[in-house]
């Protein structure tokens, strides 16, 4: 399992996708979260502007990250 820093209060879940890299851009975040392939702790969430926080994980095609 992978880790992000928070550097505020949180981060919009579209945002993660792509500092992470696991999206090319935007528009595939969107599409992906959309599409019910993201799962925050432990459950889909259709949510593109669900707000991150410390101590929650997010899952993408079979890659995982914990906020910290």
């Amino acid at each position: 399992m992978q880790t992000f820093s928070l550097k505020g209060e949180y981060i919009q879940l579209i945002q993660l996708l792509k500092v992470m890299n696991w999206v090319e851009h935007g528009a595939m975040a969107q599409f992906v979260v959309e599409e019910g392939l993201v799962k925050y702790n432990g459950e889909v969430d259709y949510r593109k502007r669900l707000k991150v926080r410390k101590d929650d994980v997010v899952e993408f095609d079979g890659q995982q990250v914990k906020i910290i």
